[in-house]
């Protein structure tokens, strides 16, 4: 299958094997491929050469995060990762992508979201999509570690959401990436939930038990919470109006998800260089979010693939990543 490739020295094609072809095969794979064992059979243990960190970053929150370096002067660059919603450090698609481009000479640093990583016990506040802060300040805090000349953020579904914003906002606050890639981003959240919603059940139910079972454990961290007004609701529209209502400070879910929709006229105006990688199969991530979406003006790739699911990519049965080639091309080009 052909990509749609808006940049120049690029590969053009994500072609998976048979019996990877569908939708559901390859978002589920996203998750449940056994990244380590296919690292660790290429010589790589990405966890025993990383460091665990506890960031600080400002008004006394913290996140969390593991640091993996090489030598200064064997680095080419540092490369923050963020994972998406429900996601951690772990999460294949982060662990494989983060191997790869350590494999590849970049320093790298995975970090969790509030409430990620069974870090619900670190900040009483619960976690929510516009909290953008707290992310520049983590930004700003891992650079405090690793202060390699060149910085690169690359997230995925909700995490590529953030790291978007952090090529939009970061400048004005000392942060100038070099290159920001966005794998499946989460830019429209209405239209997200909405398709969550509207698609397979399966996503539906993973969404919704994945949401219980972390409001479940900050109930444990935090046991002043109450969460039960949500045991009975079925839709995940429905869920985060109550959400916003009983846990945020905004008026209303309009007001909220207006915190964090991206336009494709935004990136293509943003202050530091952005790519986007998608799937039109993607069930999670309506393509038509992407429409106007060009490589102009700040984003200088723009890649839409017929196949590919949300956050999968996998091109073969020995579980090659073709969005993990894409990235580290990127940052041959363009970092």
């Amino acid at each position: 299958m052909e990509a749609h490739v808006e940049a120049s020295g690029l590969e053009s094609e994500f072609t998976p094997t048979i019996g990877l072809r569908t939708s559901t095969v390859q978002s589920t794979l996203a998750s449940k491929r056994n990244a380590r064992k296919y690292w660790q059979r290429r010589g790589l243990d990405l966890n025993a050469v990383s460091t665990s960190h506890v960031l600080d970053c400002g008004d006394g929150i913290r996140l969390t995060g593991k640091h993996a370096r090489h030598a200064v002067e064997l680095s080419r660059g540092l490369v923050i990762l963020i994972h998406g919603w429900e996601g951690c450090h772990d999460s294949s698609y982060l662990y494989s992508m983060a191997a790869s481009l350590y494999s590849a000479g970049y320093n790298v640093f995975r970090l969790n979201l509030r409430d990620h990583g069974l870090t619900h016990d670190l900040n009483e506040e619960i976690f929510h999509s516009a909290r953008m802060a707290e992310v520049l300040g983590a930004v700003q805090a891992i650079r405090k570690i690793d202060d390699s000349p060149k910085l690169s953020v690359i997230g995925f579904s909700l995490g590529g959401n953030f790291a978007l914003r952090v090529a939009l906002l970061g400048p004005a606050h000392g942060i100038s990436p070099d290159l920001t890639v966005a794998v499946s981003p989460a830019i429209n959240p209405g239209a997200t939930l909405a398709a969550i919603d509207n698609g397979p059940l399966i996503f539906r139910r993973y969404f919704l038990g994945r949401w219980r079972a972390t409001l479940a454990a900050k109930h444990r961290a935090w046991p002043h919470y109450d969460f039960s007004v949500f045991n009975g609701l079925k839709s995940f529209v429905e869920t985060t109006k109550q959400f916003v209502t009983d846990y945020t400070d905004y008026p209303s879910y309009e007001d909220y998800l207006a915190q964090y929709t991206l336009s494709p006229e935004m990136l293509m105006q943003a202050p530091s260089p952005v790519a986007v990688i998608t799937a039109e199969d993607d069930s999670v991530i309506p393509i038509a979010d992407f429409h106007t979406l060009e490589a102009r003006g700040s984003v200088v790739s723009y890649q839409k693939t017929a196949l590919g699911g949300h956050c999968g990519f996998i091109e073969n049965w020995r579980m090659d990543s073709w969005a993990e080639r894409q990235t580290c091309q990127l940052l041959e080009l363009h970092v």
